[in-house]
């Protein structure tokens, strides 16, 4: 099983994983449709990392003014991908850098 595959996994649970870096916390509880609840865990961190997940939350909630600051903010190009597809690659990188 991949890692990918653990994660979404967890989904059907009441916490995200234990070890999950707050990046993933805050994609776990997007996926849990917890937009809110992800938006708060990376809104006032200030690293490029959160960042990208802060651009990724602004386009779910289709704010593209708002998404491409923090695009540009996490140095990044926003992806031409569907939400679904960033949102994995999002876990995907996050998972394979601890």
């Amino acid at each position: 099983m991949s890692a990918l595959q653990k994660f979404e996994e967890s989904l059907v649970q009441n916490q995200p994983p234990k070890e999950a870096s707050v990046y993933l916390q805050s994609l776990w509880y997007d996926a849990k449709g917890d937009w809110n609840k992800a938006h708060s865990l990376v809104d006032h961190l200030s690293d490029k990392t959160a960042a990208r997940v802060h651009a990724y939350l602004h386009r779910v909630e289709g704010d593209q003014w708002n998404a491409n600051y923090w695009y540009n903010k996490a140095g990044e190009p926003m992806p031409d991908v569907s939400l679904q597809e960033e949102w994995k690659l999002l876990v995907e990188r996050f998972m394979a850098h601890g």
